[in-house]
């Protein structure tokens, strides 16, 4: 959160508003999450800092996925939809509420809970099967 800060800070925008402000603070820390990890699965070969995508989803069981992963996952997830995948940024990465990533969207809370459902459940079939195609690759002789 304190290198988040510094980046933002040295950035000086003279932020617009509240909304653009956490915008650019969540995508900031979406940066620094995913490098962390990349240098760290760099240092520890494949052993990448793990997260939980969806603690609070009842339908899709939390599980533990590699934050590189998620970031490949969100920039699947732009090219489909850039709404879905800036909500999830700001929810996962930044750390707002339904009702906050809304507002910075500029969306009612309805349209957000019903995107933020469909790009969890998208996310979590789409790791699913980048987790069971690694897993199939693994056990392959070679």
């Amino acid at each position: 959160m304190r290198e988040t800060y510094l980046r933002l800070n040295a950035q000086n925008a003279g932020w617009k508003n509240r909304e653009q402000f956490f915008g650019v603070a969540a995508s900031s820390m979406r940066r620094i999450v995913v490098d962390r990890a990349r240098a760290r699965k760099a240092a520890k070969r494949g052993r990448g800092r793990r997260v939980t995508l969806a603690a609070d989803a009842a339908a899709v069981p939390p599980s533990d996925v590699d934050v590189i992963d998620v970031d490949r996952a969100l920039q699947d997830l732009a090219a489909l939809d850039g709404r879905q995948a800036r909500l999830v940024e700001l929810r996962f990465f930044g750390g707002l509420t339904t009702e906050e990533a809304a507002e910075t969207l500029g969306i009612s809370p309805a349209t957000a809970n019903r995107e933020w459902g469909l790009a969890k459940a998208w996310l979590f079939l789409r790791l699913k099967s980048d987790h069971s195609r690694a897993a199939s690759r693994s056990n392959v002789p070679g």
